[in-house]
């Protein structure tokens, strides 16, 4: 899957580009502003998407056969799984101090609104994020895991994939939460999480009034659905790829077909080429 050297000419630098592949200083500067006005809205849409359907889902299910209720809350089911994609994306975005001008604003709704909804303990994954900027598929990769050594046996993906799908994958990291707890180096963030779980639970529960709403809708997505979106994107992004000084070798760009986009690849993910590249760029530009 690495690219042929044959297939990738020796083309930089150029009036545009440096020998890195950044842009030059002037056009860095244009296309590093980033839209805080945009991102406000960005931010209320994926709540709304994510959080949304939850709501539709309370309002309407009452009404109908069981049959269609329990296809409604199915779907709802697998929408959940999508809204912790795009939690997830504007957390990275946040991670690189791309999505308000602002460091006290972009770090708090980083956190607070999109981070720690989304199970994703912040200030820890923006240590371990830089990491796999600096050494993409390398010794010190963090993330290798998710996509060494492909391609892969068919049947090897399958076992990955259904371990993601009915939870296996998810309850290890929901076990690592919960020992982070208990360490004290941890603990802090960890507990920022588990808090911030705790609001969501409560305030589902008392505006929908069913008990079982965060648990089976919120929980469970994020243990099966949520896995296994992550690790398509996570192959897709750098599967097949090697260590090597010359991104091109290293990371995809993401085919960002309508479908793609929906599950995987929101907020322009697709350019994962371009982002790694210059990572201080944000995703609208």
């Amino acid at each position: 899957m690495v690219p042929a050297t044959a297939d990738l000419p020796e083309v930089l630098p150029t009036d545009r580009l440096q020998a890195s592949g950044m842009p030059v200083p002037a056009l860095r500067d244009r296309l590093r502003r980033i839209p805080n006005g945009r991102n406000v809205l960005n931010v209320l849409s994926v709540w709304l998407q994510t959080f949304g359907v939850l709501a539709v889902a309370c309002l309407i299910t009452p009404s109908l056969p069981l049959a269609a209720a329990l296809g409604v809350w199915t779907i709802t089911f697998l929408l959940i799984g999508r809204g912790y994609s795009l939690l997830s994306i504007l957390a990275h975005e946040a991670v690189h101090r791309c999505l308000f001008s602002s460091r006290r604003a972009n770090d708090l709704v980083g956190r607070w609104l999109l981070a720690y909804p989304a199970f994703i303990p912040f200030d820890a994954y923006r240590r371990q994020h830089m990491a796999h900027h600096r050494d993409e598929l390398g010794p010190n990769e963090p993330d290798l895991n998710l996509y060494r050594d492909y391609p892969i046996p068919r049947d090897s993906l399958r076992r990955k994939l259904r371990r993601d799908a009915f939870g296996s994958s998810g309850a290890k990291h929901l076990r690592g939460l919960i020992m982070a707890v208990i360490r004290r180096s941890s603990r802090p963030y960890a507990s920022s999480i588990l808090v911030t779980q705790a609001v969501l639970a409560v305030t589902m529960t008392l505006l929908s009034g069913r008990w079982w709403l965060w648990p089976v809708m919120w929980l469970a997505p994020w243990l099966t659905v949520w896995r296994v979106l992550n690790r398509l994107r996570g192959i897709a992004e750098h599967g097949g790829m090697e260590h090597s000084a010359d991104r091109r070798r290293t990371t995809h760009v993401v085919r960002q077909r309508l479908a793609s986009r929906f599950w995987i690849v929101p907020f322009n993910t697709g350019w994962h080429l371009a982002h790694h590249t210059d990572m201080g760029v944000p995703f609208q530009n």
